[in-house]
């Protein structure tokens, strides 16, 4: 039985793991196989990112997963694992993780991930990594909106216009 100051740091750990996972994104990865070398790079772009990335011990995130509700995650939490959080973005992890794990060489591996309180598998966090940024999702959709109207105002502008050529042939017709 470990002592109570142990136990209460377990339980703290616990409880700020928990609360970084709720209405997070986020992906699980075995790390194994990396080099120091890599896994600089990576932090570095995790922190660029805005992503929050740390291993944890599969106990305490067993515990944690628990308690948001990802029991589903469990059967993921065996090896090395590590975790990739963003509580802004719910793109960014997948996006990142997916850039280095990707990579030839690399033998970092996708386990599985969460967003808006769902669990995703591997292939599922490949296919949100591979979406656009949100400001292009924006872009194509006002673009799709917009599109619509700027076709009825090319009709509209049509009619005008030919009338402003017919009306100025009949000018140069009767000038001539």
């Amino acid at each position: 039985m470990p002592n109570a100051k142990v136990l209460s740091e377990k339980q703290a750990i616990v409880a700020e793991l928990t609360e970084k996972l709720k209405g997070a994104a986020g992906v699980l990865v075995d790390y194994s196989g990396i080099t120091v070398a890599e896994d600089t790079e990576m932090r570095k772009a995790m922190r660029k990112a805005g992503v929050d990335y740390a291993v944890v011990k599969n106990t305490l995130t067993r515990f944690a997963v628990k308690n948001v509700g990802f029991d589903a995650l469990d059967s993921q939490l065996n090896g090395t694992t590590a975790l990739a959080v963003s509580a802004t973005d719910p793109v960014a992890a997948a996006k990142v993780i997916n850039e280095y794990a990707s990579k030839k060489e690399s033998k970092i591996r996708i386990k599985a991930g969460f967003v808006s309180g769902k669990i995703i598998t591997e292939a599922e966090v490949k296919a949100l990594a591979e979406l656009p940024s949100k400001e292009v999702l924006v872009a194509q959709v006002l673009g799709t909106m917009v599109a619509p109207i700027s076709g009825l105002v090319n009709v509209l502008n049509a009619n005008i216009r030919g009338l402003a050529v017919a009306l100025q042939a009949i000018a140069d017709q009767k000038s001539a």
